[in-house]
């Protein structure tokens, strides 16, 4: 285990931390909590530095950290730098100790003999043949393609780039796997692909992130930063934030707080409850209310209380796609798309990495023309539109009391200070230019530049990628007390779910309502990949065993290749029977099985042991392979054990036996696969007669 006693640390002459104790433990997923600067990523630093890695050094000023000599330690960095290594052999040398076997293996001249044997010994301890396999499933639950598998590292963008990181530090055998902000750069599917994977890995994870769901559905601790304290809590982070709630000391102004907050909730859903055009929005309300208990514990403490303003003017719909193809050029990507947005419109897009999420938006707000069908916008419209490029776009030489000046004409600086302050830009960050930001800081001004222009229409494409767990509860708020229409795509399954009062699925270049909650997309994308990955492997399967019954033919005598011949060649009787037996209701004159004569019955139960007859040779055959291969693999061991072996003399004897148990092991695997496809296309040739 890893153990702190006491321990102090200091950073640029401040105190970060004093007398943290706690211990952690193998197979615990632990959350790493607290407000920015205030220590998280100097305790990764601390950790790494302790173990022998990292860039950063990081000294303990008191107390003692202890841990483990022999654990091994995986870090995912957040900076990828360009590479011309293929994306499959960056994430393999995640795998460090496979990575250096693997090398040695593929060069045998730079191997001393004596190591050779030893080598292919660590190789198939570690189960080294089926590494690749690993790193393919890693990276297409990271959303990549086998296409990209091959492409070189510098070829990705900066996004795509962190999810090879990513992917290199889930390959690692890591006692401790130390992970910031992994879910930043990730879509849903990814983000529930990654939580099955945490909660399935038998090391300690710390994790760091500002994903509340994420945290929710894969720790069981948190290690809360606060006040130059570490505390320890028990549970995922909605526990967490209720004991924590426990503990403020200053509970009596959450309460204050909280209170004229459902005071104003309660009036606008006395007021709007039974009007049909408010009606959603006084849902919204109700949801924000029933929330309210869990949401105040970090709003009491939180620097962000901003809101939007009510929308001046607004008409029916705003935006209107009709039977639209959307697309680049002239391939399509959605068809017949049918999206209306109105004043009380709250759409959450749902759909798999690449199903056109992004493209449907940027058609909504009009960066993208429709190939064919409509495209209406109100006269009122008034667009709030997120996206990465709004951030990207913002003026790096000015600082945000300068681009609010831009828009806010002859309104007071003091007004506008006060406006900024909101948003958490405070004292000198005022006046600091924006390209001195972090991500989160742009992210932020960026929201507060669209808040004052009093959009009616909100179009906001991921727009908690840098944002803390604060600043996204205020945005969740900010967004329940909007008057306008909201289109939200985002991976925060929070904010889609306290903001969104539909779901809508792009898939297959389609735009449907999605019927059920964002629980329910979650089994949907589960089903999903289920489907994909049996299609796959029976594509694969099937490929395999007309492979596999090629070669059974071409080997085995004669009269076997006569036999599957002539039961492949009698369309007028065994192949008419078996299309009956399959589909009896097909043929009006044949009445069911069940009414047929005992004579018929046998008859049919010949006929179906003529056509699986091939396949069950097939299977029996198989069968004896293996024993013959496992008996000549049992019987190399027994020489490969000899010590006199590994003598200089002796080397081309060893290589060629070590080639011939590598040969011998791939042929178990190839006939274990044959075994188990013949068996699936007999139970599937059994199906049909039933």
């Amino acid at each position: 285990m890893i153990e702190f006693k006491d321990v102090g640390v200091r950073r640029d002459g401040r105190e970060l931390f004093s007398g943290a104790s706690f211990q952690l433990h193998p197979n615990q997923k632990i959350g790493l909590t607290g407000n920015n600067g205030t220590g998280k990523s100097t305790l990764f630093a601390l950790l790494l530095t302790r173990m022998g890695t990292g860039d950063t050094e990081v000294t303990v000023d008191r107390g003692e950290v202890t841990i483990p000599d022999s654990w091994q330690v995986a870090h995912m960095a957040q900076e990828v730098g360009a590479s011309a290594q293929t994306a499959i052999d960056y994430v393999l040398s995640g795998d460090e100790q496979w990575y250096k076997i693997n090398a040695a293996l593929s060069n045998l001249s730079t191997v001393s003999d004596d190591q050779i044997g030893v080598l292919h010994q660590q190789f198939d301890e570690i189960d080294g043949y089926r590494t690749p396999t690993k790193a393919a499933q890693i990276m297409s639950g990271l959303g990549f393609s086998t296409v990209q598998h091959e492409l070189p590292v510098d070829s990705f963008s900066g996004g795509w780039r962190m999810r090879l990181n990513l992917a290199k530090t889930l390959m690692s055998r890591a006692d401790l796997m130390l992970l910031d902000e992994p879910t930043n750069h990730l879509d849903l599917d990814a983000i529930l692909w990654l939580e099955t994977w945490i909660n399935a890995f038998t090391g300690l994870v710390i994790v760091i992130s500002h994903d509340q769901a994420f945290l929710d559905n894969t720790i069981g601790h948190i290690l809360h930063v606060e006040q130059q304290k570490i505390t320890m809590y028990t549970g995922n982070y909605q526990q967490f934030i209720r004991t924590r709630h426990e503990r403020m000391a200053q509970q009596q102004q959450a309460f204050e707080k909280q209170e004229a907050t459902k005071a104003h909730l309660d009036d606008f859903i006395r007021r709007f409850r039974a009007k049909a055009s408010k009606a959603k929005q006084a849902q919204s309300r109700i949801k924000q209310l029933e929330r309210m208990s869990e949401l105040s514990p970090m709003m009491a403490d939180n620097p962000f209380s901003f809101q939007f303003y009510e929308p001046a003017n607004m008409s029916s719909p705003l935006i209107e796609l009709t039977h639209a193809d959307i697309g680049y050029t002239d391939t399509p990507l959605l068809y017949n798309a049918n999206v209306q947005v109105t004043p009380d419109t709250r759409i959450g897009l749902l759909g798999m990495n690449g199903a056109g999420k992004s493209t449907l938006i940027k058609a909504l707000v009009g960066e993208l023309g429709v190939l064919s069908g409509t495209y209406r916008v109100s006269d009122t419209l008034k667009l709030g539109y997120f996206n990465q490029h709004q951030m990207d776009a913002l003026d790096a030489a000015a600082s945000p009391l300068q681009m609010m000046r831009r828009l806010a004409g002859k309104t007071s600086d003091a007004e506008l200070r006060s406006f900024l302050g909101s948003f958490d830009f405070r004292g000198e960050r005022i006046d600091t230019p924006s390209e001195l930001f972090s991500g989160g800081e742009r992210a932020r001004l960026t929201l507060a530049l669209i808040v004052w222009q009093r959009p009616n229409v909100l179009v906001l494409d991921e727009p908690t990628n840098h944002l803390d767990l604060q600043m996204r509860q205020a945005l969740t708020m900010a967004l329940q007390g909007f008057e306008g229409a909201v289109v939200l795509v985002s991976h925060d399954r929070e904010l889609i779910a306290n903001v969104c009062d539909e779901l809508y699925l792009v898939h297959d270049g389609q735009i449907e309502e999605f019927d059920g909650d964002i629980s329910d997309y979650g089994k949907w994308l589960s089903d999903k990949r289920k489907e994909t990955n049996s299609s796959d492997k029976g594509s694969d399967k099937k490929g395999k065993n007309k492979k596999a019954k090629k070669k059974f033919v071409n080997k085995e005598n004669v009269s076997r290749e006569t036999d599957v011949k002539n039961s492949s060649s009698q369309p007028d009787n065994l192949t008419h029977t078996k299309k009956k037996l399959a589909n009896p209701k097909s043929d009006t004159n044949t009445t069911a099985s069940s009414s047929l004569t005992k004579e018929e019955q046998r008859k049919l139960a010949a006929d179906q042991r003529k056509l699986t007859a091939p396949v069950r040779r097939e299977i029996e055959d198989t069968e004896k392979a293996l024993v013959k291969i496992d008996d000549k693999l049992a019987s190399l061991e027994v020489k490969l054990a000899d010590t006199d072996l590994y003598e200089e003399s002796r080397k081309a004897d060893l290589i060629r036996l070590l080639d011939e148990q590598t040969a011998l092991q791939q042929q178990h695997s190839d006939n274990e696969e044959s075994l188990l496809m013949a068996m699936t296309t007999l139970e599937e040739m059994e199906t049909d007669f039933s």
